[in-house]
């Protein structure tokens, strides 16, 4: 089953206008997610969804390719399912392009469990930082099975006990997705956000309403994402430990 990934990436983000082309330790931030993702399956697999020139020509610069969608799209994941249609692929690879520190290991992974449950979404979690808040509502949370499926996902802090909480280490989604062509299709063709990814402002909840399961997985190490401009200089940090720890290897 050939995968490709697919970064959906706009320039109008309501809470960080311009996120894609934000300089983190002076490179864009969307040339350090398909410079991971290229790691991760043949740097001709990996594609930039966008309806912004600036973006476009940047990434074509880089060697990367473009697949130039429409501006009025609802979410992330509606276009790359725009983006999948002319596309010869049997897995589709979703990776957030504010997503600078993903571990192309943990894109791997989400293809080869695709493979392993194709009736499936795929999806990613990590155990929240030391340094982040679960009442951070810019950190969507997970509620998961013993069997790795997900139950709920809400920008609150869940589960909940009447009990204190404070030994519980809590989970937050990291941005990775794996789906098929007819997982896409479906997604689209309902046409609208669901009430409940209107409410929580989070995409993957609309296949709830699909009758879709969604297996999640753990990544293989802490992911920090780009959703403010605030989370920049914390991030950079971050990619300049990464970076330290190759050179040191």
């Amino acid at each position: 089953m050939k995968a490709c990934v697919i970064i959906p990436a706009r320039f109008a983000s309501s809470r960080f206008p311009g996120k894609p082309l934000a300089k983190l330790n002076g490179k864009e931030m969307i040339l350090w997610v398909a410079e991971n993702c290229a790691r991760a399956v043949n740097p001709s697999d990996v594609y930039i969804a966008t309806d912004d020139k600036k973006i476009s020509d940047i990434v074509i610069k880089q060697g990367f390719k473009v697949i130039i969608t429409s501006s009025d799209l609802l979410t992330g994941t509606d276009r790359v399912a725009e983006a999948s249609k002319n596309l010869n692929y049997e897995i589709f690879i979703n990776v957030q392009g504010d997503e600078p520190l993903i571990d192309h290991r943990d894109i791997i992974r989400a293809i080869d469990l695709k493979r392993k449950y194709p009736e499936s979404i795929i999806n990613s979690y990590c155990p929240i930082g030391k340094n982040e808040s679960p009442n951070n509502k810019n950190i969507p949370k997970v509620a998961i099975t013993e069997n790795d499926d997900l139950i709920y996902i809400s920008r609150s802090a869940i589960p909940q006990s009447k009990k204190n909480l404070n030994n519980y280490i809590f989970k937050k989604q990291v941005c990775i997705y794996a789906y098929s062509k007819s997982d896409l299709n479906k997604f689209l063709a309902f046409g609208r956000k669901s009430e409940l990814e209107k409410i929580e402002d989070i995409e993957i909840l609309r296949f709830f309403e699909l009758d879709m399961n969604i297996k999640m997985y753990e990544a293989s190490k802490s992911s920090l994402a780009v959703d403010i401009p605030e989370d920049v200089e914390l991030v950079e940090k971050e990619l300049s430990k990464n970076i330290n720890c190759h050179e040191k290897i």
